[in-house]
């Protein structure tokens, strides 16, 4: 389990920026982007190294270093999606993984000591994760998203009611559709915090997108 306490880990997980390089418009401009983008005051960033043209081998785990150096030379979480071995080969803060990548019993496990994020699309997932000692939620998708190709059918933001009516306390993150006009709306509602991928990895200034979903996170956190 992480050291942080759920109210950190929530706080940590505010504006949470989640890519690889397939994201980008160009492998190169991963580093630059990621770079921007915490410097616009991302809390926290999932290495998401998934799917059609993504790095393997070594270049990924360059990559996930160069990444993680970044992270914590700013004080960002640095999370790995659903490579174990890549998440202890680079030490990262933790690992995030779906409803199909492997024995919850197991990962919780192998991940002690670090956080273990859980994607969960509805109540019973959300609860079998945590029973099995996830430290955050990552519930969706909330909208629409083009970024998955596999991606579920929306849950829409009642997700974060119903979460909280059924007794799910770690930290919960909406994730899928989110952008500068939806995000504090995330907030408001009953989500810690907003996994954006395309809203900053699409954005012709990451840094100042980053900024301006930080700064209407915490304004709808304030008014809660």
């Amino acid at each position: 389990m992480t050291a942080l306490s759920q109210v950190n880990l929530a706080h940590k997980l505010s504006l949470y920026f989640v890519a690889g390089t397939m994201n980008c418009q160009s492998p190169e401009s991963f580093r630059e982007i990621l770079l921007q983008a915490v410097k616009g005051g991302i809390t926290a960033f999932q290495y998401r190294e998934k799917g059609a043209n993504s790095l393997k081998g070594e270049k990924r785990f360059e990559t996930a270093m160069m990444a993680k150096k970044i992270c914590r030379d700013h004080g960002v979480l640095f999370i790995v999606n659903d490579d174990l071995e890549l998440m202890k080969a680079v030490n990262a803060d933790g690992l995030h993984v779906g409803q199909t990548d492997g024995s919850l019993a197991f990962l919780r496990k192998e991940t002690e000591g670090k956080i273990l994020g859980v994607s969960a699309h509805t109540i019973a997932e959300a609860k079998d994760a945590v029973d099995h000692g996830a430290d955050y939620i990552g519930a969706g998708p909330i909208y629409a998203t083009v970024t998955k190709p596999d991606a579920k059918e929306p849950v829409g933001t009642g997700v974060f009611k119903e979460f909280r009516t059924n007794e799910i306390s770690v930290p919960v993150v909406g994730i899928g559709g989110i952008s500068l006009v939806n995000a504090a709306s995330v907030i408001r509602v009953g989500a810690d915090g907003a996994a954006i991928i395309s809203a900053i990895s699409q954005s012709e200034d990451p840094r100042k997108t980053s900024r301006e979903l930080l700064l209407d996170i915490l304004n709808a956190k304030r008014g809660l």
